[in-house]
């Protein structure tokens, strides 16, 4: 089979469902990317924040559904990326939860599950195309499992402390219920 290329990414499979899945999880994945970026740096109050959770999590939701329809085409290749996506739909559902029911200390896990979810999806797309980007390619494969954790935790946990939802000693709240009132927005 031949392999098609794209922008200078080569996609490995050229089956009418293979492509007509690509063109669900490309888009749904920059959607996730950018809905999750600005929930992120979003004011922590109505409007703007949960509107972008919210597309953030429609996003990985067809992340995850076009992904179980690209994995099986190429089991043998595409497993860990499955997996990943797996993970990073169950984690935003767990923040999503999390969010709902508002219980002492849902803050910090709402954060924790949502920023999980956000780091898992890139994590995913940098060990599928890290080896055909540039500067990217010249990392070792170690490196695209490794480096979206090592600056997505500390900065979670900077958001976190800076929501007053971790005390950055180790120690969350565990009183309470945080409101939109007591949330900083991250400046």
């Amino acid at each position: 089979m031949l392999a098609l290329n794209i922008l200078g990414i080569e996609l490995p499979d050229t089956r009418p469902l293979f492509i007509a899945a690509l063109a669900v999880h490309i888009p749904a994945g920059i959607t996730s990317v950018v809905s999750g970026a600005l929930a992120a740096l979003s004011p922590k109050r109505p409007h703007r924040h949960p509107m972008a959770g919210r597309v953030y999590l429609v996003g990985i939701a067809l992340v995850c559904a076009s992904a179980s329809v690209l994995a099986p085409m190429r089991w043998q290749h595409d497993w860990p990326l499955f997996v990943l996506d797996l993970l990073a739909f169950a984690a935003a559902g767990t923040g999503l939860v999390v969010r709902l029911r508002q219980r002492p200390g849902w803050l910090a896990r709402h954060g924790m599950a949502m920023a999980c979810s956000y780091v898992t999806l890139l994590t995913g797309f940098y060990v599928d195309n890290g080896p055909q980007l540039p500067l990217w390619d010249r990392l070792p494969h170690l490196a695209y499992w490794l480096l979206p954790a090592a600056f997505g935790v500390p900065i979670t946990l900077a958001a976190l402390a800076h929501n007053r939802a971790w005390k950055g000693d180790g120690r969350w709240p565990t009183s309470g219920r945080p409101t939109s009132t007591t949330m900083r927005p991250l400046r």
